[in-house]
């Protein structure tokens, strides 16, 4: 008799160090259409989240400056680290984004992908994308 192998991992969820959680929560929900689907409160202070556009999320946590479990980064957090949000069409975030007033790089076509690319406040690269037949290096006019 074989044994049947079920996969138990449902999903990755990338989990940012954040400077200033308000600011954080600001950038994702209200600039780019995230919604908070958890949060931790701490001394009425937002110190953990979740948010979630689509099908993706990610978890966002404030570290602390001084007393226990303190930390304080030589540079900005997120430098140096980006993640893709692969979607339906990155052409419509794009025209949001835009729309909200939050800076995105121009939407451009790269490896067969509409791309497009934003720093959140810690300097985490940000990047939404999606399949194309249009021609590579095709630039989308506003």
């Amino acid at each position: 008799m074989a044994s049947e192998t079920k996969t138990n991992v449902k999903e990755a969820v990338p989990f940012f160090a954040v400077a200033n959680m308000e600011e954080s929560v600001r950038f994702y929900v209200d600039g780019l259409g995230f919604e908070m689907t958890g949060k931790w409160v701490d001394e009425g202070k937002i110190r953990w989240c979740k948010v979630e556009h689509g099908g993706a999320g990610l978890m966002l946590q404030e570290f602390r400056t001084e007393g226990h479990d303190s930390w304080v980064p030589e540079g900005k957090v997120g430098e140096g680290v980006s993640i893709y949000f692969m979607c339906e069409d990155a052409l419509q975030i794009y025209r949001e984004i835009k729309f909200r007033g939050i800076g995105a790089s121009k939407s451009t076509v790269s490896n067969g992908c509409w791309h497009t690319t934003l720093s959140d406040p810690d300097g985490y690269r940000i990047h939404f994308e999606s399949h194309t037949d249009d021609p590579e290096d095709s630039d989308y006019a506003d």
